[in-house]
């Protein structure tokens, strides 16, 4: 039996490549973008694709999730990847964090992964692997910070990693496995050209990450190069 993965913000970057590269090794792939009209590339990609299939999904609208897991209630989920993200403004230093922008990456980056993980904790639980997979970043690292600033990035991937600690103990009685993954420095619209690796090279060394992870190591913090990160 086919595998099958379902990835939020799938129509670039890292989200993208993990469903090129999970297509290609032969899983369905659920591939989820806020606006899949304009996702050339992931239509691109699905073009002629019987693996794929693309799913309209705001990750903050609450009755988006809800009724997409209606919509697969009978598919199996193998992975779960919440891969949808956003940095913020790129000027919340101190003295300026604006309290807006700040409940909309915690809504994006922190809420939204739990509310995923609530409405298809069954679709996983019926499948064979039984893995959830959230993008985090070194960044929430306590022990990694010596440079300061990114106030709201670095809280919200901060808190991410809390709920998905929580959720591993919360599930491992279902023999479902959480993985909290740093990608690397990757070279994606958000860091620009001066990072250090491909997407291709991420999505490459994440599916090792992940095929690693079992149940006395979930909830583990993971860098890319399958090392644990501090908290």
């Amino acid at each position: 039996m086919k595998k099958t993965i379902l990835i939020t913000g799938s129509n670039r970057g890292i989200g993208l490549e993990l469903a090129r590269q999970y297509s290609v090794a032969g899983w369905h792939v659920h591939a989820c973008c806020r606006k899949p009209s304009a996702a050339d590339s992931l239509n691109s990609l699905a073009s002629g694709n019987n693996n794929m299939h693309i799913h309209s999904l705001d990750v903050t609208n609450l009755e988006q999730i809800e009724s997409l897991s209606k919509k697969l209630l009978d598919v199996p989920i193998d992975i779960l990847f919440n891969n949808a993200g956003v940095y913020g403004p790129y000027d919340a230093y101190f003295g300026n964090v604006d309290e807006q922008e700040c409940l909309q990456c915690m809504r994006v980056n922190t809420i939204a992964p739990l509310k995923m993980i609530e409405n298809f904790v069954g679709h996983v639980g019926r499948s064979q692997l039984k893995l959830v997979a959230s993008m985090s970043s070194k960044m929430a690292s306590m022990s990694d910070n010596g440079s300061g600033g990114s106030y709201i990035y670095r809280a919200s991937k901060a808190a991410l990693n809390a709920m998905m600690k929580s959720a591993a103990i919360d599930l491992k009685s279902k023999n479902i496995k959480v993985a909290i993954l740093h990608p690397g420095w990757v070279r994606t619209d958000m860091t620009g050209p001066a990072a250090e690796i491909t997407t291709e090279e991420s999505v490459t060394q994440l599916v090792k990450n992940m095929e690693a992870v079992t149940l006395e190591s979930s909830g583990s913090f993971y860098d890319i190069d399958g090392s644990i990160i501090s908290w």
